[in-house]
C-alpha cells in the first residue's frame, strides 16, 4: 500500500500570537539566517503579505523577494517586518557549553 502524503504549510499552524512568537524564537534560535527569513515570510503571508509590505515600507514584490528561499533581506527590511507584524527581538546572553 502506498503511503500517501500532503504538503506540509508552517502557515497553517500559525494561528495564535503564542505560536508565531515560538515559531520565530524556534528560527532564531537555529541561527541560519534563511530559515528566520523564511519564518517571517511564512508569518507575513498569516498577515496578509500586502498589508506587511506597506506597513514595512517595502513593495509586496520586494517582501515576497527578500524572505524567500533564495533572498537575503537588509536589516532595516526585517526591522521593518518585524515591527509590522508587531512583533520584537529580545536579547540575552548565549549559555556557554560546559
Amino acid at each position: 500500500m502506498a503511503i500517501r502524503t500532503t504538503k506540509w504549510d508552517a502557515a497553517d499552524f500559525l494561528t495564535s500570537d503564542e505560536a508565531i512568537a515560538a515559531y520565530l524564537e524556534a528560527a532564531l534560535e537555529d541561527g541560519e539566517p534563511k530559515v528566520v527569513a523564511a519564518a517571517l515570510g511564512d508569518i507575513a503571508r498569516v498577515k496578509g503579505m500586502s498589508t506587511i509590505a506597506k506597513d514595512a515600507g517595502v513593495t509586496r514584490e520586494a517582501l515576497y523577494k527578500a524572505l524567500s528561499e533564495k533572498g537575503d533581506p537588509k536589516l532595516s527590511t526585517l526591522l521593518g517586518v518585524m515591527k509590522a507584524l508587531g512583533l520584537r527581538f529580545n536579547v540575552s546572553t548565549a549559555k556557554q557549553a560546559a
